[in-house]
């Protein structure tokens, strides 16, 4: 779930005049009526109804906060079934019916995790905890197992599942979002600026990216369509001096989140990769605790490529978050296992498809309930 730490100053209401007057007694030197006498009795039973209707109104939210949630998941586990397919259902295949556990059966769940991108060493890792767990809890069929191998992918994705909050003692809170040209950046960056605007924030954006042909253009369509302002130069400015402008502006209008764009650059680019260097250095001019999540964008159809471009960036910049997308495309969801493992980076948001809702906020045991939700 996605959480923030609001200022209480900004959120302050102030009591209305007439709520102050109403709660002043009424002086008059004439008995009450028979009438003022009733009205007066009116008040405590107007509180238990009012009491009544929020308790009312509180149930009726959360039915239909949990029929919301119910209906997320229905498209998270719609959105992600080419992955479902080959892992979920794959599986299930093999455990469900009862059969005995046997090297040859271990062996088949070795072969469907790396079908499904998981990747050799993690798939090592996943099988090793499978087989303590076999003998911790003496399971004695592969329905058993079934369920122990849900448990242990959910411990795998455990590292990456950290809420991402956004502390609005920083004004503004910098999203520096990084990633190879193709990963879906801008698009990521237009989500998120909705999303954060949906919880009441002030959200800028700066146009970072000046390299690629309509990307300063794509961002300002996103900023037009969602009503935020986008700070951008020409084609070719220097990416620096642009999010520089875009944060002094941010801190001057007070905005609470100012996200910034990066132009696409090759993991394996040394003069590329050293340009973020100087874009971070560069907003720490004006705020030293900036950028407070480097945000790095990476293409699930990729595959195993994604945690090369993850270790090359955190090398560089100092990744703290994660946005994989694409999952909707691809059969190689497996490498959210493979990326958790090994890099113990958090997976803020994952991206199921073309609607600004498609972009979730990672939840570890959703996903891998999502993966198997098909699986009879």
């Amino acid at each position: 779930m996605l959480r923030f730490l609001k200022r209480g100053s900004k959120k302050t209401s102030e009591p209305t005049a007439e709520l102050a007057n109403s709660s002043e007694p009424t002086s008059s030197s004439e008995p009450a009526s028979s009438a003022e006498t009733i009205s007066s009795a009116e008040p405590a039973n107007a509180e238990t109804s009012n009491g009544e209707v929020d308790n009312a109104l509180s149930a009726e939210q959360a039915v239909d906060q949990e029929q919301a949630q119910h209906g997320f998941f229905k498209r998270l586990s719609s959105k992600i079934s080419k992955t479902s397919n080959s892992l979920g259902d794959g599986l299930g295949r093999l455990l469900l019916g009862k059969k005995e556990i046997d090297e040859e059966l271990l062996e088949d769940i070795e072969t469907q995790l790396l079908m499904a991108d998981v990747g050799i060493d993690t798939t090592n890792f996943i099988m090793g905890k499978l087989a303590e767990g076999i003998e911790r809890e003496a399971l004695l069929d592969s329905d058993a197992l079934y369920e122990q191998l849900k448990k242990e992918l959910q411990a795998t994705l455990s590292p990456s599942d950290q809420p991402f909050v956004i502390d609005c003692n920083h004004e503004p809170y910098v999203i520096l979002v990084v990633g190879v040209n193709g990963a879906g950046k801008t698009t990521t960056i237009g989500k998120l600026a909705k999303r954060f605007q949906k919880e009441g924030l002030d959200v800028m954006l700066a146009a970072g990216d000046t390299y690629r042909a309509a990307a300063v253009e794509q961002l300002q369509v996103w900023g037009e369509r969602n009503n935020v302002p986008v700070v951008a130069q020409h084609t070719g400015a220097d990416s620096a001096s642009v999010i520089f402008d875009a944060l002094q502006s941010a801190k001057s209008k007070g905005a609470d989140v100012l996200i910034a764009d990066t132009a696409g650059r090759l993991h394996n680019k040394d003069n590329l990769m050293e340009e973020l260097k100087k874009v971070v250095r560069v907003m720490g001019k004006i705020d030293a605790a900036a950028p407070q999540e480097i945000l790095l964008v990476l293409d699930a159809t990729t595959g195993q490529n994604a945690i090369a471009q993850a270790e090359q960036f955190q090398a560089i910049v100092g990744v703290t978050g994660l946005a994989i997308t694409k999952l909707d495309g691809t059969a190689k969801g497996g490498v959210l296992f493979a990326i958790s493992e090994r890099l113990k980076l958090p997976i803020r948001f994952i991206g199921v498809g073309e609607q600004v809702d498609d972009l979730r906020p990672f939840d570890a045991n959703e996903f891998v309930d999502a993966v198997f939700s098909n699986v009879k």
